[in-house]
């Protein structure tokens, strides 16, 4: 089964048990549509001007992805409330997530000065593009950088907005705007540490750079968004189902990002929708280089030195084959295959009904074993 049909592989909006696949999914994307449609509707009221920006937000929003947050939101949930409750009212505190996470891939996009994002132009790009097509004065890039920025706040703005719209308890949107809230928090500064590292790499560690994909997506991409649905399903914040599913995020969200570094490295562009080596070419600090840096020895690491210093595109193959030669990559294939078995471990002790436990093992592999 692919990745794509793991995560769609949930329970019909109506709360019935057996799975229906692609039903959350394709909620969560309908509603997003209906709540974009409106906002683009209101914002170009203000001014026809802002049509431009309102347009590659909603390509940015609507344009692919997996929707894991929104996905593992819904399992924390419903592992919080059973088998049986229609998951109609949380749903746009689901959906909010990938607003959310647009928010940050835009932003991300930026300060690497990405080109495409899941095959498609950046919003940067977009925009820049758009600000050509029209004719506009000024320079096309400064001002796709700029709107890119402002698309990133708009998103921001609109999960916040989208969130507010779930029909729950004021009491229990204000327990799980907490957990959102240091989502936010962590995600900001796991970013912020990876900045620093591109300026700071003698200074970078293998532990460093697993704080790093902790904060800005372990923590962010599973164990948050499953912790936010537990409280929305009136779980307790710091009662067994969320401590369960804090062991089992951090463990699956480590393995998603170890995967991350290594498709960065040896993936297929034409599967993962962004250019391989993007990061060795930033010499950017990732648990794969850093491994590498530990385990090469003499001329390897003379060799490694020399290649990172030098950062030119043609040295890409050369630097990835070193990274094996070095025994980085194996290393790091057992590091996630130590992670997965400690969310399955976590989910074996959870407090959850069957259905949830067997979706929550279909997503340990989905995270771990992807290919984009």
């Amino acid at each position: 089964m692919t990745e794509d049909a793991l995560i769609r592989s949930i329970p019909d909006v109506g709360g019935t048990v057996s799975p229906r696949p692609g039903e959350i999914a394709t909620s969560v994307d309908r509603l997003l549509t209906e709540f974009l449609d409106a906002e683009a509707a209101s914002l170009t009221s203000l001014d026809p001007g802002l049509e431009v920006m309102v347009t590659v937000a909603r390509q940015m929003v609507l344009g692919g992805g997996k929707r894991l947050r929104s996905a593992f939101a819904f399992w924390g949930w419903r592992g919080a409330v059973g088998p049986r409750r229609a998951a109609t009212s949380v749903l746009p505190a689901l959906g909010a997530l990938e607003l959310l996470h647009t928010c940050a891939l835009v932003h991300d996009d930026v300060m690497d000065a990405s080109a495409t994002r899941r095959g498609l132009p950046t919003a940067h790009r977009a925009a820049a593009g758009r600000h050509i097509a029209l004719g506009l004065p000024g320079d096309p890039d400064e001002f796709g950088r700029s709107t890119a920025i402002l698309i990133g706040d708009l998103c921001m703005v609109w999960a916040d907005r989208l969130a507010s719209r779930a029909d729950l308890p004021a009491a229990t949107l204000i327990a799980a705007r907490r957990g959102y809230d240091r989502m936010r928090l962590e995600a900001i500064a796991g970013q912020f540490l990876d900045l620093l590292g591109d300026g700071a790499l003698e200074s970078s560690s293998i532990g460093r750079a697993l704080r790093v994909a902790r904060l800005k997506t372990a923590s962010y991409t599973v164990a948050r968004p499953l912790i936010y649905g537990a409280v929305l399903g009136g779980a307790a914040v710091d009662g067994p189902l969320t401590r369960a599913y804090t062991r089992y995020g951090m463990a699956v969200g480590e393995a998603f990002q170890l995967r991350d570094d290594l498709l960065g490295v040896y993936g297929d562009p034409r599967v993962t929708g962004k250019p391989v080596g993007e990061d060795l070419a930033r010499g950017k600090s990732t648990v794969l280089l850093e491994l590498a840096r530990a385990m090469a020895t003499g001329a390897e690491a003379d060799e490694l030195r020399r290649l990172l210093a030098r950062r030119a595109p043609e040295d890409l193959p050369r630097l990835a084959a070193l990274l094996t030669r070095t025994g980085a990559a194996a290393e790091l294939d057992r590091m996630i295959s130590e992670r997965v078995a400690c969310a399955f471990a976590a989910v074996d002790d959870a407090p959850l009904d069957p259905a949830t436990r067997e979706a929550l093992g279909h997503l340990i592999a989905a995270a771990s074993q992807r290919e984009s």
